[in-house]
């Protein structure tokens, strides 16, 4: 009896003194907002919710985003009985314990047991595989909420057992709305409080959130405190809520999904060509402690992945970035990264070289290794002038521009063309003159057949088409 009313007690007064985000927590489907995409109405998991009928499932998404919070109506409006342990405190036994209880209640009541795992990316192999027998067979319903990238953190099997849903940062008219609500709320909220509100100071704190409700919240109630600590009208500025807020609300996982989609925003943002948002990319990986150098990689792959030969110095624009960052570090390292950055972004863009190489390797995968003709064959080592090597070979610099029509292919591949320059930058250039090398000539193919027909010369030194130099020029 005395642990119940300890209990009833500490409930009692988290619901009149705790946290205001915990206070104005929804308590039904119709005081929840945001997560259209999955509670909307007519949407599968809020007729699966009204119907008490909800199946094992994983609530994914940042901090603030509803996962809990959408746990706890279940809690409250389904007949099943409702289990809630953390990842970080519970174990082995407690999920048994749990198992246990579920199964007799299910056997002897006829009532099932929603057991909610909040922090279930803590859990490791063994403590996962203690759920799956139970979720595959129904003794327990199962609702884990994660942070993180399920699919990196949680067995495949426990995640085939149950629904993936994705929680979304909430809009900051969303968060607006909630804010406004914990102000006029006399029961649970500030209504009570004779506050005087610039909506600037509300806005603000809906913005600088990030989506997180229960940071905006909380921040709201701190500047409260502060606007009845400086006396008077008791007013919250917006210099009151950036007191209260410190500094704005800020995720970066530098090992998670954060890291990857962050990046890839920055590299789409080069290859869009939008200078501002690469520069704001890549000081939100600044700001969350990227390393520099992993920044400055991306900055070399995109220069010749996604500007090439439209731009050649693109390439060493971002090289030299990369070295500069070596060089100096951070914080100055962000200037060199910077320029790059813009350089990149605003430069003329191709992707001819990456398509490519790309296509040289398909060729390469789907055909034989095909050997190397005979007048392309290295002449430096022995035996190679008496195996007919270089036999038929024309020296480019001994004809009139530095170029002689010959094929470089296998014979198997003669024809084929991989490169095909674009007309951006310099690259268009690049196509004009292969263009002019190449115009009026006869096909390749005829030529190729000429040094690799059957039969080893006899003795003697190969024949190289021209006055080469002594050393080898393959």
């Amino acid at each position: 009896m005395t642990i119940d009313l300890i209990t009833m007690g500490w409930e009692k007064k988290m619901r009149e003194e705790g946290p205001l985000a915990l206070r104005m927590r929804p308590r039904d489907l119709s005081e929840f907002a945001g997560q259209e995409s999955i509670l909307g109405e007519n949407r599968p998991l809020r007729r699966l919710v009204a119907a008490d009928k909800v199946p094992s499932m994983i609530f994914c998404g940042p901090p603030g985003t509803g996962k809990t919070t959408l746990a706890l109506i279940i809690a409250s409006t389904t007949r099943a009985a409702f289990v809630q342990l953390n990842a970080v405190t519970a174990g082995v036994k407690d999920i048994r314990e749990v198992v246990g209880a579920a199964r007799d209640r299910w056997s002897l009541e006829s009532r099932r047991t929603i057991l909610f795992i909040d922090e279930i990316h803590r859990f490791n192999k063994a403590q996962q595989d203690t759920l799956l027998e139970a979720v595959e067979q129904g003794t327990v319903i199962f609702i884990g909420a994660t942070t993180e990238n399920p699919f990196f953190y949680l067995n495949g099997p426990l995640l085939s057992r149950t629904r993936l849903f994705i929680f979304e940062p909430l809009p900051s008219d969303e968060i607006l709305k909630l804010l406004r609500r914990g102000l006029a709320d006399e029961e649970r909220g500030l209504g009570r409080l004779e506050l005087t509100v610039d909506p600037e100071a509300l806005q603000y704190l809906a913005e600088q959130a990030n989506g997180d409700v229960r940071a905006a919240l909380n921040a709201l109630e701190l500047s409260a405190d502060i606007a009845e600590r400086n006396g008077g009208h008791s007013a919250i500025t917006v210099e009151t809520a950036a007191e209260a807020l410190q500094s704005p609300g800020y995720t970066y996982d530098r090992a998670g999904d954060e890291h990857y989609d962050i990046v890839s925003a920055l590299i789409k943002s080069i290859r869009g060509s939008d200078p501002d948002a690469a520069l704001y990319w890549i000081a939100r990986m600044i700001k969350g402690g990227e390393d520099p150098l992993f920044i400055a990689r991306r900055l070399v792959i995109s220069a010749a992945e996604d500007i090439g030969n439209a731009d050649p110095q693109a390439l060493q624009m971002a090289v030299a970035a990369s070295q500069a960052v070596q060089l100096v570090g951070l914080p100055e390292g962000r200037i060199p990264l910077a320029q790059a950055a813009v350089y990149l972004a605003a430069a003329p863009k191709s992707n001819a070289s990456y398509k490519a190489i790309e296509a040289a390797l398909e060729a390469v995968e789907e055909s034989e290794s095909y050997r190397v003709p005979r007048h392309l064959r290295g002449t430096g080592y022995r035996g190679a002038a008496r195996l007919g090597h270089g036999k038929g070979y024309r020296y480019p610099h001994d004809h009139p521009g530095h170029f002689v029509e010959q094929c470089y292919l296998p014979r198997e591949l003669v024809g084929k063309t991989f490169y095909h320059p674009g007309e951006e930058g310099f690259e268009k250039q690049i196509k004009e003159r292969l263009h002019r090398l190449h115009q009026g000539a006869k096909s390749a193919a005829a030529q190729a057949s000429a040094p690799e027909e059957e039969g080893l010369p006899e003795r003697g030194p190969a024949q190289t088409g021209g006055t080469a130099p002594p050393k080898e020029e393959g």
